[in-house]
Parts: C-alpha cells; sequence; structure tokens
C-alpha cells in the first residue's frame, strides 16, 4: 500500500482519474441544470400565453403554485415567487418591449423553438445556449439587475468563460464592467466550467437542480447517483432525437 502511494505512475493515474471524475460530475449537473431551465423556459411560456389568452389573471400563479407543490412539496421552483422570476426570465428575451436590441433575444427563442421538437430517427449536434449553462440563481441575477438583452448576454457569456460565482457575477454587473468593456461576445462557443471553480461548485451545488431530481430528505449517495444519470440518459436521448434543420 504504502509503495503505491509514494509510485509516481499511480500518483498520475490517480490525479487524472480524480480530474476525470470532476469533470463528468460537471457534465452530470450541466446535463440536469440545461433539463430545469429548458422546462422553466416551456412553463414561461405557457404562462405568458395563458395569460394573454385566458381570463385567469395574475392570480392564477398563486392556485398554480399551491396545487404543484402539493403534488411536489420538496420543491423550490414552485413557489410563487420563482413561477413569476420564471415568466419574467421568458419575457425578458423574447420580448420586443426590451429596451435595447432584440436580435439576440430573438435567436435564443429560436434555439430554444428548435431544440424543444422531437422526432424519433432524426439527429442533430447542438450546442447548448448560454443562458441555460449557469445556474438558476444567476439567470435571476442578471434579469433583476439588467434590463438590456445585449448586456444580459455580455454577463453570462463572462460567467461561463471566466468561472464566476453570482457574489462575483453580482460584483461586475453593478460595477458596470459592461460600460467598460463594451459588447456580447457574438462568436461564443461552448465551454464546461473548470472543475475546480465556484461556478462548478455552485453549479453541482445549486438547492433547484436537487428539488427537481425530487430526491428524498435524507437521500444517500447511491440515489442521488442514480437520479442524475436517469436525468442525463433523459437529456442525450432529447438532443439525440432532434431533428435535422
Amino acid at each position: 500500500m504504502k509503495k503505491l502511494q509514494t509510485d509516481i505512475q499511480y500518483k498520475k493515474w490517480l490525479a487524472d482519474l480524480k480530474n476525470k471524475v470532476r469533470s463528468i460530475q460537471i457534465k452530470a449537473a450541466i446535463a440536469v441544470n440545461k433539463e430545469l431551465l429548458t422546462f422553466y423556459w416551456e412553463l414561461g411560456a405557457d404562462i405568458v400565453q395563458r395569460q394573454s389568452t385566458t381570463n385567469w389573471g395574475d392570480s392564477f400563479l398563486s392556485q398554480l403554485s399551491a396545487d404543484l407543490m402539493d403534488e411536489f412539496p420538496d420543491m423550490k421552483g414552485f413557489s410563487v415567487r420563482n413561477l413569476k422570476y420564471v415568466r419574467q426570465w421568458y419575457l425578458f428575451y423574447c420580448s420586443d418591449l426590451q429596451t435595447g436590441s432584440p436580435a439576440i433575444g430573438q435567436q435564443l427563442v429560436a434555439q430554444f423553438e428548435y431544440e424543444s421538437r422531437q422526432h424519433a430517427g432524426k439527429f442533430v449536434k447542438q450546442d447548448i445556449s448560454p443562458i441555460i449553462q449557469i445556474p438558476w440563481g444567476h439567470n435571476i441575477v442578471v434579469i433583476t439587475k439588467i434590463k438590456n438583452v445585449d448586456e444580459a448576454i455580455f454577463y453570462v457569456q463572462k460567467t461561463i468563460q471566466n468561472n464566476w460565482s453570482r457574489a462575483v457575477l453580482t460584483h461586475h454587473i453593478e460595477s458596470g464592467l459592461y460600460s467598460r468593456e463594451g459588447k456580447a461576445i457574438t462568436n461564443f462557443h461552448a465551454t464546461l466550467p473548470t472543475p475546480q471553480s465556484d461556478l462548478a461548485r455552485q453549479t453541482l451545488k445549486d438547492p433547484y437542480k436537487f428539488d427537481f431530481l425530487n430526491l428524498r430528505e435524507k437521500h444517500d449517495e447511491k440515489e442521488l447517483e442514480d437520479a442524475l444519470i436517469n436525468h442525463v440518459t433523459k437529456f442525450l436521448f432529447v438532443v439525440l432525437s432532434c431533428p435535422i434543420a
């Protein structure tokens, strides 16, 4: 045993395995995060559509919250407050009433609609939209502190590139980084968070994501692993089922 602990080849192999595990954990967390936020996007669209075509009014969110929380009591995402954030998040990126150019928002909407179409036997390779690469808490910070879509995308992309925590993101928004550095990055390429970064840790520990998995309060590691694998499998099935444009 002691000989292995001092063996250079073994130590290098062990270090590589640890890095691989961390990378897989992040990929799994991002897959679950994408499913959660894609669901929020579709929910936001449903809420907006039904409020515009029915006489339910804003009060129906309270009833919807009560009914969903009755079925899923451990999910924070179905509180009235969060349902309002979900609606606000959807409207932020798709509404023509934004003070900035709606072009990026329309592009994101089109991408979401494209990814949501599923037909068996059709395959497509699609990059993840940047706004669903960051945790829900980061998205709430963006839509509550920024009024312009271009500026919002700038901060989302900077968060992913620099692995910002929510606190660091908030600091840069409040200090006006966008006004000093300029435009959002148009040629953005999706990347995974650095395994040891604050963004990776917050993605892995996002409470909304774990509530979404609907685990028991005192879940064991095996149950957590099984739930993650189940959601990653569903995510991969959705991606491979998307139609070719």
